[in-house]
């Protein structure tokens, strides 16, 4: 009888972790960016605050520089259920839809303030185009403003001209050919190659990835243009996302809410710290000159006069809530 017992017992208890291994679920997410990049940094604290939250009932691993999925290819992954969740730089997108390419209009939101505005107003937009695609936004996190990197000194835009430029979306590709650059494709994982070899002598980016990828290693100026603050956004399959039960949701939607907050105060906080550590690495830094601030607004002008076209009504609806706010 004793016998009998023990080993119903034992049935028990190995049915109950039988049972807690088969809700249990890992989720794998792709990160384009170094493990030290504040993104990154961010989306692992957003990914062990879910793992203990649930009792690892739903564990999220994250994957950052590129190994996983390269940049290019994570927000397909997510979108074709290889991964369950991801990150990836919005306006990366534009080729999906124009709403995607919105933060990387040159001079149209040029602090953190008229960020977030233009976030709160294009955010329905966007959510509308990613649950058509079968994706749901869970947060999107800013890089502080974009400067111009250069090898060699640049006065206007004329300077430009000839010069091997990185691109790394439609925006990007386009501001090349306004200036008369020459746009060269290149996903973050990949720039200290690119520019130690000469595949790339240019970029518009943030100071948080020129510190990450060493630039002044190969680049010598960095001009603190403020041209835009694009942003990151972590999306979930919805296919995945209706396999969990309430309660988990409700636990990644809390956490990736404090991943937000939490994330836009880190750029702002880092956004002079990381120009500082340019310049004590040996980078010239300073503000743009009179002409080229020139040269780029009209630029900015032009691109979003050419941005409206493609967007159309949905676009213009959303600029002018933006003008409002």
């Amino acid at each position: 009888m004793r016998i009998q017992t023990k080993f119903a017992v034992t049935v028990a208890v190995l049915a109950s972790l039988v049972s807690t291994f088969a809700y249990a679920e890992k989720w794998d997410m792709p990160l384009a960016y170094s493990a030290t990049n504040y993104h990154s940094e961010n989306a692992a604290k957003f990914a062990a605050a879910v793992t203990e939250a649930t009792g690892g009932e739903l564990e999220i691993v994250t994957h950052p520089s590129g190994s996983l999925y390269k940049g290019g290819e994570i927000f397909r992954a997510v979108r074709t259920g290889q991964v369950p969740i991801g990150e990836r730089l919005i306006s990366a997108l534009g080729n999906e839809d124009p709403i995607f390419e919105i933060d990387a209009l040159p001079f149209l939101a040029t602090s953190f303030e008229d960020a977030m505005k233009l976030y709160k107003t294009s955010k329905p937009a966007m959510e509308k185009v990613l649950d058509s695609k079968g994706l749901m936004l869970l947060y999107a996190v800013p890089w502080p403003p974009q400067g111009l990197y250069n090898i060699n000194p640049v006065n206007s835009a004329a300077d430009m001209k000839g010069v091997k430029f990185r691109a790394y979306n439609a925006a990007t590709s386009r501001l090349a050919e306004l200036m008369g650059a020459v746009p060269t494709k290149i996903e973050a994982a990949e720039l200290s190659q690119a520019f130690a070899t000469g595949v790339a002598e240019s970029m518009i980016s943030s100071g948080s990835t020129g510190y990450d990828r060493k630039i002044w290693e190969h680049v010598k100026y960095w001009y603190d243009v403020q041209a835009w603050l694009p942003k990151n956004m972590v999306v979930v399959n919805k296919d995945s996302w209706g396999k969990l039960n309430e309660e988990i949701k409700g636990v990644l939607l809390e956490a990736a809410e404090k991943a937000e907050k939490d994330g836009w105060a880190k750029a702002e906080e880092l956004a002079n710290w990381y120009k500082e550590q340019l310049a004590a690495n040996g980078m010239e830094i300073s503000g743009p000159s009179d002409q080229l601030r020139t040269d780029f607004m009209s630029i900015g002008d032009t691109m979003t006069s050419e941005w409206l076209e493609k967007a159309g009504e949905e676009g213009q609806t959303v600029i002018d809530a933006y003008k409002k706010m």
